[in-house]
């Protein structure tokens, strides 16, 4: 069972995109050759998360449109965003996307020396009125709801917990979605709540073993399903599920989240995975791409 968000409406500035599984490309030429950059954040490429869904986008925009892509990893702590930023428009990218709200302040500098560039962040819209750039954002809290209806259909403890890679209002949003839709289900359902760190320190999204500890510590408390919004430290929450029944002898679940997980982790954590909420970060990128080779420089806050 795959639970993905729902678009909707929220302001006379904001454009609402599809969910752009059927998107076709009208003209390939337009796209062949043209320079694209993409700057990773905080665990890079190979986080089975967040930055690999932006990369499956780019991927697909190679092959279907024809772009020429370019990609820079972060430093260990994310440190080197804005550089990283600069290299790319410096290299001649048309196209620069930020992935990651952790790159707004950098995003915005970089827009400024470069006007004649194009820019495009996920998960902010602080740099909405900046001409030369494109804020991608999500109904986060949808999709979470969904999966929390799915825990608390499922869970037979009737405790359930959720792993926040850092406490910030953006994971607050999938945080409280999942609280409302288990509580649509079972309003006595109790919910456990950790973050593994707060801000500055954004390791949370990056650390495994972190993140294997809270979820153990909840499946030891009574919870026998944990959703995580942590990016490449989910892959900890997924052997705590695992590790903690073939001890127990029984069965606890891990929830995914940003991409079908469920397809990306070893065969031996797939039975502990219950279903992933989809937040189509790839398909953002993707039809931010089209958008830009067909039609040229883009900005404002486009929801997905």
């Amino acid at each position: 069972m795959i639970a993905a968000a729902c678009s909707s409406d929220s302001g006379d500035t904001t454009t609402t995109a599809g969910d752009g599984g059927d998107t076709t490309t009208t003209s390939e030429a337009m796209g062949d050759g043209v320079p694209i950059g993409m700057a990773y954040d905080i665990g890079g490429r190979g986080d089975l998360s967040f930055n690999d869904s932006a990369a499956v986008g780019l991927d697909r925009a190679a092959a279907d449109l024809g772009i020429v892509p370019t990609e820079l990893e972060p430093s260990a702590g994310g440190e080197n965003r804005e550089e990283n930023l600069r290299l790319l428009a410096e290299a001649g990218n048309e196209l620069v996307f930020g992935i990651g709200f952790a790159f707004a302040e950098a995003l915005g500098a970089a827009a400024a020396d470069f006007p004649d560039t194009s820019f495009a962040i996920v998960d902010d819209a602080s740099l909405a009125d900046v001409p030369n750039v494109t804020s991608l954002v999500f109904a986060e809290e949808q999709g979470s709801a969904l999966v929390g209806a799915a825990a608390a259909l499922k869970t037979e403890t009737g405790k359930i917990g959720f792993v926040g890679g850092v406490d910030i209002d953006l994971i607050k949003k999938f945080e409280a979605g999942y609280e409302f839709g288990a509580k649509q289900i079972n309003p006595d359902i109790q919910i456990e709540v950790t973050y593994l760190t707060s801000v500055p320190d954004f390791s949370g999204f990056a650390d495994p073993a972190k993140g294997k500890e809270a979820a153990t510590a909840m499946y030891e408390g009574g919870a026998d399903i944990v959703y995580h919004a942590a990016g490449g430290s989910g892959a900890g929450v997924f052997e705590a599920a695992k590790d903690y029944s073939e001890a127990n002898g029984t069965h606890v679940w891990a929830i995914g989240v940003d991409s079908d997980q469920y397809n990306s982790v070893s065969d031996d954590l797939k039975p502990y995975i219950l279903t992933s909420m989809l937040k189509r970060v790839d398909v953002a990128v993707y039809s931010t791409i089209s958008s830009y080779v067909n039609d040229g420089q883009q900005s404002g806050v486009v929801l997905f």
